[in-house]
């Protein structure tokens, strides 16, 4: 930290003149910092960024000071337009030597939370986010024990009142480490309260010992209580240790993580945190998911009216290169093609493509998922399709289309397309597990299926079938689907109420 500190920026003034519901037990207005890798549109790779970015915006409207912190990549310095600097360049020590970084803000920043970007070109300003050509960058440990020393030096310059740091994931549980043991004895850091959100535990930043001395981490913090992990440092531990209190995004996937099964080795450390940890569902943007509004699908329509869905089918089947036949229902897929997603279990038996039905992939992944989808269409020419271009647009498009959302997946902690799907009448065949068994309710949302294992996905996908054929039926699921409330008030009521006991000392701090 800098001996001396400039004066920090003034916070722009809320519109409507709306006075923040998130206070110090003696009334002072308290903001929220969100510490990210990712945040949507400026860096994303999956559902964490466009979490980051919906909590935070809402937050905003809402009327808290909220600003969000992330590294300056370059696909983010393309799409965040002009920048200008805020303050002088900050340096901060690593494995023995001084890193100067920027704090860059847009010129015209949009309404909503401010962003601030981390300019360090040579870590940041590469063509991946986490690596290239499916490896991750080898000095990755490096690359996120930095942004989190940073980001704890750029604080001072960036907020002028109390804040509730909410840090995401493991590239930034660092940072909860470095405020309780390098910062600590220093009043203005030791008065910040801390939340970490673990959006996806199966990676948790595993690196031999070696690495406590490179990454700036005290020998006394080696230890089975604190970062030590069968022998290795793990990050994400460390965050979860020295955090007031820990979030996952979805009640059941809470209930995972303390189990054998579900914790990914961390079962124990989640379920001594008692108290301190919550399962609150993600939300989605309701008004940029509405088909009776959406500006990228062919028609638009809503629950009262679904004729318009089979004009978007046609779209669809025909950028698909499906036969253009309406008798039959399309299932839909739009996710990464990895094993967490259960493409694996969706290529096991072909007995699946033998319904009486069309399929349509969009996304990339392993190439082995990509090659065997390939061929699937040779096998199954006009039923099965494939496009690995992933955009917006055209996820919009399949949700518009689809009869049928497959999402069958190993774990998925929360899961946003299965929500976005329900408000498009795409009715979601997924597996019970984390969020999904939150978001979807069997036979009147959509098709649950529990074991992991061709035989159940193919029985939940041929009640759906059943269903699709009864046009009563198929309508009126796709209306109850349609009606679900998945937005972001009440998840960030939820935050609020959580933010508040941490504040309030209810939840007993972080050792």
């Amino acid at each position: 930290m800098p001996t001396a500190r400039r004066a920090p920026e003034k916070r722009r003034p809320r519109a409507g003149g709306s006075t923040p519901p998130l206070r110090l037990p003696d009334g002072t207005p308290v903001g929220i910092v969100h510490l990210a890798a990712e945040y949507a549109p400026y860096a994303r790779t999956g559902g964490l960024a466009e979490a980051v970015e919906g909590l935070a915006r809402y937050q905003a409207r809402a009327g808290i000071a909220t600003i969000a912190i992330m590294p300056l990549y370059g696909s983010a310095r393309e799409l965040a337009g002009a920048l200008e600097p805020v303050g002088e360049p900050i340096q901060v020590a690593l494995d023995g030597r001084q890193e100067e970084f920027r704090v860059l803000r847009q010129s015209a920043p949009p309404d909503g939370p401010r962003v601030y970007f981390l300019e360090h070109p040579r870590f940041f300003d590469r063509a991946g986010i986490y690596g290239e050509a499916g490896r991750d960058y080898p000095d990755n440990a490096e690359r996120w024990a930095f942004f989190s020393r940073a980001a704890m030096a750029a604080l001072p310059e960036l907020t002028a009142g109390p804040f509730i740091l909410h840090a995401h994931d493991w590239h930034t549980a660092l940072a909860l480490v470095y405020l309780r043991s390098v910062h600590r004895g220093n009043p203005w850091y030791d008065a910040i309260r801390t939340v970490l959100s673990v959006h996806n535990a199966g990676y948790q930043g595993h690196y031999g010992p070696e690495m406590c001395r490179t990454l700036g981490i005290a020998p006394e913090l080696f230890n089975w209580r604190r970062l030590e992990w069968y022998g290795q440092l793990n990050v994400l531990k460390g965050g979860l240790v020295f955090a007031d209190a820990v979030v996952t995004v979805s009640p059941n996937h809470a209930r995972e993580l303390c189990t054998p099964d579900g914790g990914f080795g961390l079962h124990g450390v989640f379920s001594w945190l008692g108290p301190r940890f919550v399962g609150i569902l993600n939300g989605i943007d309701q008004r940029t998911w509405d088909p009776s509004s959406d500006t990228y699908i062919a028609a638009r329509y809503g629950g009262d009216d679904l004729a318009p869905k089979t004009v978007c089918k046609r779209v669809v089947q025909r950028h698909f290169g499906l036969d253009q036949h309406e008798g039959i229902p399309l299932f839909v897929m739009a996710a990464r093609l990895v094993t967490q997603k259960g493409i694996d279990l969706i290529l096991a038996d072909r007995q699946l493509f033998g319904l009486p039905a069309q399929f349509a992939f969009l996304g990339s992944g392993e190439q082995r998922f990509e090659q065997a989808l390939h061929e699937l269409t040779q096998a199954f020419p006009g039923r099965v399709a494939i496009d690995t271009r992933f955009n917006d647009r055209r996820e919009h498009e399949l949700m518009a289309a689809g009869d049928f959302l497959l999402m069958p997946c190993q774990y998925e902690p929360c899961g946003l397309t299965q929500m976005r799907a329900q408000r498009y009448g795409a009715l979601p065949v997924v597996r019970r597990v984390g969020g999904l068994a939150d978001t979807v309710d069997d036979g009147v949302t959509g098709f649950v299926f529990d074991d992991y294992a061709p035989e159940p996905l193919l029985g939940a996908a041929l009640r759906g079938v059943d269903a699709w054929s009864d046009p009563v039926e198929r309508d009126r699921l796709r209306s109850v689907a349609m009606r679900r409330d998945f937005g972001w008030e009440r998840s960030a009521e939820r935050y609020a109420e959580l933010y508040g006991r941490v504040l309030a000392g209810e939840i007993a701090a972080a050792p």
